[in-house]
């Protein structure tokens, strides 16, 4: 496998991670200050790229003062930027409606890398980002993503361009750096930029969701180690423009993923047959009420059509399926017992 194909690997499977972040910001938004929860995920990812280093034996170059100045503000808009504005938009739109926003990437990235690194790229190019940009598009735009806050909107978007501006100002270094160190500075710089404002959003007097938890280790240890180390050793290996063409990958992914978490929240882990929210069910409005998506009382709300509750919405097909599970032994004895109907 030739230096450059291993670069579009790595890049792909980079942007797949990026992809999943939004599925995770979702839940992180209904249960965590965006720097709260920012702050926690590089508290988490820092040890872990520490040991990283330790046991590769790995070492921090010496960097000019530009090149500082990038890798803060590399850190700052990427690492700290993207997760706090897409946190806080996810929490005003949909998860869907973001992955369609999202899908502007290729073109952000694209113009970052021709405005600001000065690349000049060739016209082929530059259609199969246009292509993918489209196909992104034509895949994401679903019935359901549509309607979203504007404002939310215009978080996604600006994440969007803080993304741009973290996968390709790398490329600004004149200080040739390993991708594990670059990763490790990353997470530390960002811990750092995130920490500050996380003390004034007091995220321990509001209450920690469990769920937002589980969310942000996942995001510390996936798409932020795995993704760092993935998207760095990627592009290392090929030009920016190209490093742009493969961010058509993360709106597909987030899309998909936030597709897949929609459909799994309407099926209850109980019961295969309740494919669809309770809440859908021609149920009584105080039994409706009391139902709620994706909840275990899911599978026990289809038995319950049949008992007398709700006998009178459909009796004869619940009697006619009774009966078709009633051994024969069985409907004949109490054929048999029923008293005769008066004359």
């Amino acid at each position: 496998m030739s230096r450059q194909v291993q670069g579009y690997l790595y890049l792909a499977l980079a942007m797949l991670t990026v992809g999943s972040t939004v599925v995770a910001s979702k839940l992180i938004a209904s249960g965590l200050p965006p720097f709260s929860a920012t702050a926690l995920r590089f508290a988490i990812a820092f040890p872990v790229f520490l040991l990283l280093m330790w046991a590769t034996g790995a070492r921090l170059p010496k960097f000019s003062r530009e090149d500082r100045l990038i890798l803060v503000i590399q850190a700052g808009a990427g690492s700290v930027g993207y997760t706090t504005l897409l946190i806080s938009g996810l929490s005003l739109t949909s998860a869907a409606d973001a992955g369609v926003i999202i899908g502007t990437l290729p073109v952000v990235a694209a113009a970052i890398s021709i405005l600001l690194l000065r690349e000049r790229p060739q016209r082929a190019l530059l259609l199969a980002v246009a292509l993918a940009t489209a196909g992104v598009l034509s895949i994401a735009v679903t019935p359901d993503a549509a309607g979203g806050s504007l404002s939310g909107n215009a978080l996604i978007f600006l994440a969007v361009v803080c993304e741009g501006l973290f996968i390709l100002l790398n490329k600004r270094l004149k200080t040739e750096i390993a991708p594990l160190a670059q990763s490790t500075l990353m997470a530390g710089i960002g811990f750092i930029v995130a920490a500050i404002p996380a003390i004034f959003e007091a995220p321990f007097a509001h209450g920690i969701s469990r769920s937002a938890v589980a969310a942000v280790v996942y995001y510390a240890l996936v798409p932020t180690v795995g993704g760092f180390l993935l998207w760095y050793a990627g592009a290392e290996r090929v030009s920016g423009t190209e490093a742009a063409l493969f961010t058509a990958v993360a709106p597909v992914s987030a899309v998909m993923l936030a597709l897949a978490s929609r459909w799994g929240s309407t099926r209850s882990p109980a019961s295969p047959v309740c494919l669809r929210p309770c809440s859908d069910l021609p149920l009584p409005g105080a039994a409706r009420s009391n139902l709620q998506v994706g909840d275990r009382s899911c599978s026990s709300a289809i038995p319950m059509l049949c008992g007398r509750p709700f006998r009178s919405f459909a009796p004869a097909r619940c009697m006619r399926e009774g009966s078709m599970r009633m051994p024969m032994s069985r409907r004949r004895s109490q054929t048999s017992t029923r008293s005769p109907r008066p004359g």
